[in-house]
């Protein structure tokens, strides 16, 4: 069931990725923005699902210690640069609804370029910290973990070492990251909602609020499972309930990212219709 998730989210993710690059209508920076949000999510399942459905076939797997920490590496660079893509996308609907006649001048190419550029380097540069950090620890005992995927805390559970610096640095570090883009979507969000509400006409208010209704689903889906896994104190918290909340983001989020927007979101779903008719037409 996990590979065949899997394969459905590469597949979706790619259509989009295809159907934003080819069509001429969705050439504007909120299709941009999404189809680097699609490219982000085939990269953080194709860094976790082969290696979980390996381990699930195989009932466990080894991992080179320094294997672990490279696929740490990657998960985490790619989870920072989907909090900064959101918020990015969040400050261009922002831009679209409450500025619209400055949109065009404020949010040119050279600005998507730049934000873009900037999600995906701050996402590698700053994963960077925790990881010299885990280098320096200690693993001398335990090599079991009980999980999916080398995800930071059963990492942590196997060092020999004292890891309570390396918590707080990820804790701070993954809190200012988490909350902070949060707390910019929530403020943004709230300038949309007002100025969606002084639209007179039903079907206008309609019609705005149906251009960012997706990307509010997804950020909801994603930074509530970030909070439960990162932000909020780990106490009480089961090993089975941690591969769950897991499971959420790693697997669900991106499965159902490409049907929430190719669903709610017209151009989408016209630009991707036109893409596979042109496919079958080219095959025939």
């Amino acid at each position: 069931m996990c590979l065949l998730m899997y394969m459905v989210t590469v597949m979706g993710n790619l259509i989009i990725i295809l159907s934003v690059s080819t069509s001429y209508r969705l050439r504007s920076p909120m299709f941009f923005f999404l189809g680097h949000l699609s490219f982000s999510d085939m990269l953080v399942t194709s860094t976790v699902v082969p290696v979980m459905v390996n381990v699930t076939l195989a009932d466990g797997g080894s991992l080179f210690l320094t294997g672990c920490i490279t696929q740490f590496f990657f998960f985490g660079s790619l989870a920072i640069t989907q909090c900064l893509l959101l918020t990015a996308m969040s400050y261009d609907r922002y831009l679209a609804i409450c500025n619209p006649l400055y949109y065009s001048v404020i949010m040119d190419y050279k600005l998507c370029i730049y934000l873009v550029v900037g999600c995906w380097s701050l996402g590698f540069v700053l994963t960077l910290i925790p990881i010299f950090l885990i280098k320096t620890l200690w693993f001398c005992g335990p090599n079991v973990i009980d999980h999916f995927f080398c995800d930071l805390g059963p990492l942590l559970e196997l060092s020999c070492s004292d890891v309570s610096i390396v918590k707080y640095e990820v804790l701070s570090l993954s809190g200012l990251l988490t909350i902070i883009p949060f707390l910019f979507i929530v403020v943004t969000y709230v300038y949309i909602f007002v100025t969606i509400m002084k639209i007179t006409c039903i079907t206008g208010r309609q019609k705005t609020f149906s251009t960012c209704s997706s990307h509010l689903t997804v950020v909801c889906a994603y930074y509530g499972t970030l909070f439960a896994i990162y932000v909020v104190p780990r106490r009480g918290y089961s090993t089975t309930v941690n591969k769950v909340l897991s499971l959420m983001y790693t697997v669900i989020t991106p499965l159902f990212n490409p049907i929430i927007y190719g669903l709610r979101n017209q151009e989408i779903k016209m630009a991707m219709q036109n893409y596979l008719c042109a496919q079958n037409m080219w095959w025939k």
